[in-house]
Parts: C-alpha cells; structure tokens; sequence
C-alpha cells in the first residue's frame, strides 16, 4: 500500500527504503518504530540541504540569492546565531520552535526579512522555521546556518547538532527508558542530507579549521562527494596578483583559486565553484531597481580616470565630488560592491541603451550563481533519491544498532541485506563504496579513488565513464573492460576491505554496460 509519505517520495530507491520501514514497524519495539516514523517523515520531505561555513563567510546572503528572496538576516543578530529552516509553504510565516516543543508565530518584517530581534529568549529557542511561497523550495528546503568557529559555543552547538555531530543520547535515552525520540530535537537537528559549504579567499587558515568541523559534523550524515559541494565565495575580493595564471583578471584567479581549494578540499566535497553572494543576492531578490540602474548610467558618464580614481576604494568612491549624490553611491555599494559596480559601469558604456532588467540579468551571468544552481542541480536534486534513500538507509541501521534487543538487531539487518541485493539498489551499494573511499576508511592506489569517486558522484552516464560526449558503442565497450578489470583485481590483487568496494564497482560498470547497450531496458 502506498502511504500519503510515498505519495512525495524522490523516487524508487527511497521507497524501498520505506517499504522497508512499514513492513519493519509493526516487528520492532515502539521506540525504533518511532523512529521509523521519522524516516518515513524525512524521506517524504524535500532533500535537506545545509548551507555551512565560518562566520563573515557571506552564508546567509548565499541562501538569500539561492531562495530569490531577502529574508535570511545578514547582518549579525539573534537570528543569525540559530539554525533557520527555509521550506515551502502556502502562506509566508516565520514559527519560532523552542525547546520544549512550543511554537510561536511572528510575522515577516516590513522590509520581508525575518525580524531581526524575536522578541523571546533565544537561550530556550530549538531553531527557526521559515515558510515561503517560493517555488524553489518546493524541491529543496534550504538551512541556513549559524557560523562554524563562532565565538558563541551555543551558535557552534547549534550548527554541529544540525549537520549531524551530535550523536543520539543513546545512554540517557536508556536509562529513561525512552520509547520516543525527542520531537524538537529530531526535527531541529535531524535531516542534513546535503552540504553546501561556503569558503572565502581571505581566510583560508581559519576556513581549514571550519572545514575540520564540517568534517566531523557530517560524518555520520556519509558526507562526501555525492551531497557536498564548496562554493568559494566574495570571488571579487581576490587580488588577481596574488594568483598565478590568472593575466590580471579578477573571475579568472577565482576559478583558479577554486580549482586548488577543490583538489584540497576532495574528495571531501564534488567541487569547488567561485561565486559572488552580494551581487547575486542583489540582481536575484529584487534588490537591484531601476533606480540603480539609472544611477549607473550616471557614473557610466563620468570620466573615465575620475571613475577608475573613484573605484580604487570604497571611502573614495562615495567621498568624491561629483554629480551622482553620495547617498546613491553608498547605496550602490552596498548592493554591488566595487566590482559590481565596475562591471556594470562597463556594460552600460559598451550599450548605453541597455534595460534596466537587461542589466540585472548581467550582473546575474556576472556573480557565478548560475553555474552554481547548476551544480547543485547535478550533485543534489538529480542524486536526491539515492541521498535521501542512502541517509534514511544510514538512520535505520543506526536505529537497530542502538536496540538492546539482538533479535530486533538481526531482523533489521538481514531486511536491508535483502534490499541491497536488488540490482535496482545497487546505487546504495555505491555510494556506501564511494563514502568508505573518500572518508580513507578503504585505503586505495590514487588512480583507482579517483576512478571510485567517478563512477560514484556523477549523474551523467558519461561523466561516470570518463568519457563524456563519447558514442554509445565507445562507452560500452569501456564499461564491460573496466569491468572485467575490477572483477580480476577484487579477485587477485586487493586486500579484503578493497575487494569488497572493487566487487561493487564491477557490478557498477556492468549495470552501466548494460544500461548503455539497452537504455530503454
């Protein structure tokens, strides 16, 4: 039978999952089927992706711009230092959920962003829901998150419990005898399945640190290059200088610089993409008016050394004399910064009669969300079944293991033993594969990691053979040799733990050959 939790389910993987679920429930003790429930309420829900990063890292104005509205705080206050849920919902509304289970509703502020003060003690608040019109959100609910190295341990507690560091209180739950999970903190701290990490050029020391915790936080979550991706944000502050290769150009030495964060940060997260927040922010929550777009047209007037003199620093650019008035130009930078500005100051003297919404749409292409929303689109939406199915998968195996009864233990175990020999969940397979590589958990030679990770973190059929754009009988080919190769080296030359992942890459390959040879099998 089909629940109302199915009904919403990302796709076949995770009903398994959930079959799995419904016929366990009724065999176990009410407090794993409680947690069942809550499997089966995750997996109906949209991917949870987790925006993380150092404090000052731009996170909020990234979610911001992913949204398309403004209505996560930027500037620091009570709200940045609890954990937000951004999800869709038929009326706008923002629910303060505390500790102990309440929740109190408050209006959106007049200028649309949550209040920047709540009005409550926030030592007794769990976290922030926040529910928006906005279609995004119907596919993808966005947590915004307080900083990781913040001075304020309750912010840090706050965002590790999140992303998954804070273990279950088995120990307490036993000695209360439990029979259920707590609703706030299930609901508050649970349900990470997907990490965007956000990184600055300026604090590459500190971000090591940060990304540390991240590390540490979402290992239980299986973290790793299927459900994690970096973005190298403020990409306008980098010096071009200071970046080999880049010929003086700003975007050029953020992509190269994201390019040496990325083989840093692997296989930790699938890549590393620079982006500009603010101007995103900006052209894509309406920020930008017509109003700015005049006001540019004004500077695109000036002379060309008075405007590259002004350009030069911020305090210069709004002390100078001159017929745009100062109040505009702060305005202006606030929404754009230097480079923002500068750029549109360009595009408007290359097409004086360029719209105003032309123009939005050009500091847009110019900020690098694009590239970013379709990145996540790879990584996260079209991988969302195996994410989720894979986390529930993680959650129920959990669940037993903390089960004092071996019989109850046993019966969750060979039910998942029976799912994953499905050809159909291979996938799960996979990226338990991918996830023991990439943590170092299996030690393997650095070609065949990163043919693991390959084979493991791309949607792109293609892409997973290493041969995008390839015709069919090409990759077919290459998919039944490397996987008879996998099948000798499982076979003769891999140690126990690596013939393990080596048999489920060779079963990858082959349900790959066989896909390419009948894709409409």
């Amino acid at each position: 039978m089909t629940s109302p939790e199915q009904g919403r389910l990302a796709g076949p993987l995770s009903m398994s999952v959930a079959n799995l679920c419904h016929r366990l429930q009724p065999q176990v003790s009410a407090r794993t089927a409680a947690g069942f429930a809550e499997v089966l309420r995750r997996l109906g829900a949209p991917l949870q992706v987790a925006v993380a990063g150092r404090i000052k890292s731009g996170k909020s104005t990234l979610v911001n711009a992913l949204i398309g509205r403004r209505v996560a705080p930027t500037d620091i206050g009570e709200c940045t230092r609890l954990v937000t849920r951004f999800q869709y919902g038929t009326v706008d509304r923002v629910e303060i959920v505390f500790t102990d289970g309440r929740k109190q509703v408050l209006p959106f502020a007049a200028d649309g962003m949550i209040p920047a003060e709540l009005g409550v003690d926030i030592d007794k608040v769990s976290h922030i829901e926040a529910y928006l019109t906005n279609a995004v959100l119907q596919g993808m609910t966005v947590i915004d998150t307080p900083g990781l190295g913040s001075l304020d341990a309750a912010s840090v507690s706050r965002t590790e419990q999140l992303l998954g560091a804070a273990k279950h209180r088995k120990e307490e739950d036993d000695e209360e005898g439990s029979d259920a999970l707590d609703d706030t903190s299930r609901n508050a701290v649970a349900g990470a399945e997907a990490v965007l990490y956000v990184v600055t050029q300026g604090v590459r020391a500190d971000d090591q640190q940060a990304l540390a915790a991240f590390t540490a936080a979402t290992a239980s979550r299986e973290a790793g290059p299927v459900n994690a991706i970096a973005v190298l944000n403020k990409a306008d502050t980098i010096a071009p200088e200071s970046v080999e290769g880049s010929g003086g150009d700003i975007w050029q030495a953020a992509t190269l610089l994201a390019e040496k964060q990325a083989s840093t940060l692997k296989p930790r997260v699938a890549d590393v993409l620079p982006v500009i927040g603010l101007i995103a922010e900006s052209a894509e929550s309406g920020g930008f008016t017509a109003a700015d777009a005049e006001a540019l047209r004004q500077l695109a007037e000036l002379d060309d050394d008075v405007l590259q003199t002004m350009l030069i620093s911020a305090d210069i650019f709004t002390s100078w004399e001159c017929d745009v008035p100062a109040g505009t130009r702060l305005r202006l930078l606030e929404k754009l910064d230097l480079f923002g500005i500068s750029h549109a100051v360009e595009v408007v003297r290359k097409e004086p009669e360029i719209t105003a919404g032309a123009l939005r749409r050009s500091l847009l292409d110019a900020s690098g969300l694009e590239a970013v929303r379709q990145r996540l689109a790879v990584v996260f939406a079209a991988r969302a079944d195996g994410i989720k199915a894979a986390a529930a998968l993680a959650s129920v195996t959990a669940l037993a293991h903390a089960s004092a009864d071996p019989g109850e233990r046993q019966r969750v175990h060979d039910a998942i033993e029976v799912l994953l020999a499905k050809p159909e969940a291979h996938q799960l397979r996979l990226l338990e594969a991918l996830t023991l590589v990439a943590s170092g958990a299996v030690d393997m030679p650095e070609d065949l990691t990163e043919e693991v990770l390959r084979v493991g973190s791309n949607a792109d059929l293609g892409a997973q053979l290493g041969k995008p754009g390839a015709p069919r009988q090409e990759l077919a080919a290459h998919a039944l040799e490397r996987a008879g190769w996998w099948r000798s080296f499982a076979s003769f030359g891999a140690t126990p733990a690596q013939g393990r992942v080596a048999h489920v890459v060779h079963r990858a390959y082959f349900l790959l050959w066989q896909q390419v040879r009948d894709p409409q099998g």
